[in-house]
């Protein structure tokens, strides 16, 4: 093994911890016979848990080893992997080196385990190779990345030769893309650092467009702006505000799971991390992606002063917003941040002369949202149509005057009408029907 690793040129710079060059070298200390057997056999075996552990969360199964070769691959990020992201496969000398570093993964693939397992008495790599995952919920494993990660596995391991592998491979990398951001569809800002290192989001919440009951022309506007934004087209930033419980999250929620697939990507970030926007734009701006930076439940507070990041990176910094990135807000407030009359008097007040200047620079940031969508509290009539079609998607038998007098009970109990409070009404029905 470790003589094919040797001779890897785009995919050598995997790391001196990985689970590849690691077994390589306990491979070559096997075969140079330097290290005890028993001591061996430890160090394969905490290569392998790492591997099971890899395993478990992207829910490899069947031929545990394949695919991880083709998450190595997948996640791999270099000058060739990159470059057919962004503009598929061209002609040029680099797709000799590609090809050669693909006939060894396909080498890789096929590995005879056989004569080191004799000689440990050891069976762990035919286990691997013939695997049947135990049966795992969906929140415990990135469902969708391994997916993708089998579909690429298995086609490789269909490949007769490095032609057949180099297709595969390039048609992965045009539809899904490499590394991290090719994998998954969300991201958030690792916390415990200042630079712009993006951690995915694993589970996303699959919500689509017609779980959020009415709102129609607000979810046209939205739809139509991304849309723009994904064909490339000149598209704004918005702003989704509105009384709490609409609708608003849900909207953008429903946007990632419906556009996904066109190439688009959310990166959610807190607003006391907006310091560290220009880090993360600088990070993906030359990516092929399409990305949202999603800030939910924004406002600010008069004492502070977060907003004036976001202003510098949303429009008026020397550096232009990258074409490939949008931001939506969603807000109970219109204007964001907090106002007081005071704001509105040229008077004198705590040793601001001219107030009303800076009432404007508070306002110039919802300003900035080129595409502001209101969502309203629904009516009584509107929060009865949404109690009903939430029953009737989940089930619910109650006759409609019952099911309506206690919809109405519960919201008077529950912070109002809105289709939070709906949802919530329903969940409880549903869970005690005896009601």
């Amino acid at each position: 093994m470790h003589h094919e690793t040797a001779r890897l040129l785009l995919y050598g710079d995997l790391g001196s911890d990985s689970i590849l060059y690691k077994l390589a070298q306990i491979f070559r200390v096997w075969e140079e016979g330097r290290r005890p057997k028993e001591l061996l056999v430890r160090d394969i075996y905490d290569q392998v848990k790492r591997l099971l552990d890899l395993a478990t969360e992207y829910c490899f199964d069947c031929n545990l080893w394949q695919d991880y070769l083709a998450w190595v691959i997948i996640t791999n990020e270099n000058s060739f992997s990159l470059t057919c992201e962004r503009v598929g496969a061209g002609e040029g000398s680099v797709n000799a080196l590609a090809k050669a570093d693909l006939a060894i993964f396909l080498r890789l693939f096929h590995y005879d385990f056989r004569a080191i397992e004799a000689d440990l008495y050891i069976d762990c790599f035919s286990t691997l190779c013939h695997y049947q995952a135990l049966p795992k919920k969906e929140q415990r494993y990135n469902r969708q990345a391994g997916e993708k990660i089998h579909e690429l596995s298995l086609a490789l391991s269909q490949c007769e030769d490095a032609e057949q592998a180099f297709t595969a491979v390039t048609e992965f990398y045009r539809r899904w893309g490499v590394g991290d951001l090719g994998l998954n569809r969300a991201f958030r800002l690792r916390p415990d650092t200042e630079g712009g290192e993006l951690l995915p989001v694993k589970n996303i919440d699959a919500v689509v467009f017609d779980d959020l009951i009415g709102y129609e022309q607000q979810k046209r506007q939205l739809r139509d702006n991304t849309e723009a934004f994904l064909r490339g087209c000149a598209a704004n930033n918005v702003l989704l505000y509105g009384d709490s419980g609409t609708g608003k999250s849900t909207s953008v929620k429903a946007l990632l799971n419906e556009y996904y697939d066109q190439g688009l990507r959310m990166i959610q970030i807190d607003k006391y991390q907006f310091r560290r926007l220009s880090q993360v734009i600088s990070a993906v701006k030359n990516r092929s992606y399409r990305f949202i930076i999603l800030i939910d439940d924004l406002s600010f507070e008069e004492n502070e002063v977060e907003y004036k990041y976001l202003k510098a990176v949303i429009e008026g910094g020397l550096e232009t917003r990258p074409r490939n990135i949008l931001i939506y807000a969603t807000s109970n407030r219109r204007h964001l941040i907090r106002e007081t009359w005071n704001d509105r008097s040229d008077m004198e007040h705590q040793g601001d002369i001219h107030r009303s200047d800076t009432m404007e620079e508070k306002l110039s940031l919802a300003g900035r949202f080129g595409v502001q969508i209101n969502f309203s509290q629904p009516d009584r009539a509107q929060y009865h149509a949404i109690v009903e079609a939430l029953a009737r998607r989940q089930g619910l038998t109650l006759p409609r005057e019952r099911l309506l007098y206690l919809a109405d009970r519960w919201e008077l109990r529950h912070g109002g009408v809105s289709g939070r409070t709906a949802q919530q009404f329903v969940n409880y029905m549903e869970g005690d029907p005896e009601e």
